[in-house]
Parts: C-alpha cells; structure tokens; sequence
C-alpha cells in the first residue's frame, strides 16, 4: 500500500425527503438550519456516518457508536488498551507522543483518515495526551434552498410504570424536512496523509463510504429511503499540493433550482465547470 501521493477533492450531493437529516439537542431535536433558514448536516454527522459505512466493509474503527460497536469495550480507553502497544505505551513513562500515533493511525482506519484526541488520565503523574491531525477533511452539509421543517405532535400509547390508568399521556414532537437538496464538500491533504499513514488505498474506501453514505442507516428519523446520495464528484490532482485550491475547485459545482418550491432533485440543474488539466470522476450514488 502506498501513502497518498496527491491531493484530493470531492463534494456530494443528497436530497432529504420526508426526514430529519441531522437533528440539534439544544433545539428540540428539530433538524439543523442556520439563521438564513437554509438546512445543515454537521461535519460530526457525515463523519459518523462514514464510520459506520466503513465499519460495514470490515474495517477497524476507533470510535464506534454504542449501538453499532463490534467489540464488548465500553469506552475509547478500553478499546486503546486493548491493543498491546498502546497498552504498553498507556503505562509506560517514556513512551513518545509520536510513536502513540503512530501505532493508533495504524490500527484504525478513522484515526488515520479524521485525526482524533487521546486524552485518558493515569494514576499519579501517568496518562496520556496525544492529538493526531488527519488529512481527510469535511464541511457541513447545507441546503441549496431554505428548507421547510414539519412537526408533528405524538403520544406514547403504553405505560413506562406500573399504576397509571392511560398509556397516552405523555406527549412529545417529531419534526421532519418535506424535501432538502444539500450538499458537502471536502478534501485529502497529502502533507497529513504521510504523517498518519493513510493510503491510495484508504481514499478509495472514504470514496466508497460517500457513494453507499446512507445504507444501513435506517432509523425512526430517517426512514429507508428518504436520505439519498445522488452525485460524488471526486477530483484528484497531478501534485501533492495540488494544481488549484480547494475552494476554486469546490466553486465548480453550481447548482441552481428550476422553481420556487423544489420537490425533488428535477427540480434542480446540476452545472460542473471545468479547470484547465484538472479531471473528475462523476460517480452516482448507490
């Protein structure tokens, strides 16, 4: 396997349809918009999921969800334990900061792609506190258009306790996009791509967790179905640094809607520009 030897660019382009893409805690779990009313996935988000598509293709992954995880750790210091180098190194007091990174970038194919944070407390002077910067970056989805979010109000039809007359007395909100276009960009950054090991190797499976982003990941929220990846455009350059910047290439994608109130993706016209000695490889969505 060879360590990634040019830059790389990509956007993505997904429609939500009758769904809660990303819902915000502080905001009662309704899906994300910024001031302007347009939609949002964090980059916290997509990242989750392509961990988890990851995950699916039998990769090891460092920081897996509870509900998916496929080991018995409870805890990402278990799961760091569990590898007797850094078990060793956990313990130790002369161990490097580096060599800790290196031999988790090895391990794991999250850490080597997004980075990640060691911080885990020791007894007395010992514990550990190592960052890795990864090279695969990513921005937050937004919406082509503002959205338009639905509420329902809903009840629970059972008792969660003994003793209560009506199982429907406690009411909650279920909130949901009617239909969103939403796009996200990123990039491969080859100068970081040689300091965690990751590969030519390991960028074409970042590609294909994009292209299949949504299998396997069907929830009360997000009906089969009503999450979809339409396009992955996927730029590599000629050069480690790259022929152009990530933001001029990034601007290539204009994407403009058709009417006032889009109801799906026919509704939009797609339009990729061209940079002189610069190809992409258009690839729809699975």
């Amino acid at each position: 396997m060879t360590i990634l030897d040019h830059k790389i660019d990509f956007a993505v382009v997904l429609s939500v349809t009758k769904a809660n893409p990303n819902g915000d805690p502080l905001n009662g779990n309704r899906p994300r918009q910024n001031y302007d009313g347009y939609g949002e996935i964090s980059d916290v988000a997509i990242k989750r999921k392509i961990r988890n598509r990851l995950q699916d293709m039998g990769e090891s992954i460092f920081v897996q969800s509870n509900d998916r995880k496929a080991d018995s750790y409870s805890s990402l210091r278990e799961r760091a334990e569990a590898n007797t180098e850094l078990s060793k190194m956990l313990k130790s007091k002369d161990s490097s900061n580096d060599e800790f990174a290196m031999v988790a970038c090895k391990e794991w194919i999250d850490v080597r792609s997004f980075g990640q944070v060691f911080a885990f407390k020791g007894s007395g002077n010992k514990g550990v506190s190592v960052g890795v910067r990864g090279p695969v970056s990513i921005q937050t989805a937004t919406s082509i258009d503002p959205i338009d979010i639905t509420s329902m109000q809903i009840t629970k039809s059972v008792n969660s306790e003994p003793g209560k007359d009506k199982g429907s007395d406690t009411m909650g909100m279920k909130h949901r996009v009617d239909f969103g276009l939403y796009v996200f960009y990123g990039s491969i950054n080859t100068q970081l791509a040689e300091k965690t090991g990751f590969t030519n190797e390991d960028a074409e499976k970042i590609k294909q967790a994009l292209i299949t982003l949504f299998e396997n990941d069907t929830s009360a929220a997000r009906p089969d179905g009503s999450m979809e990846v339409h396009k992955v455009y996927w730029w590599e350059h000629k050069s480690k640094l790259g022929q152009y910047s990530s933001a001029k290439v990034h601007r290539l994608l204009e994407i403009k809607s058709n009417v006032d109130e889009p109801k799906s993706i026919d509704d939009y016209t797609i339009i990729l520009n061209e940079l002189d000695g610069l190809e992409v490889n258009v690839i729809n969505g699975v």
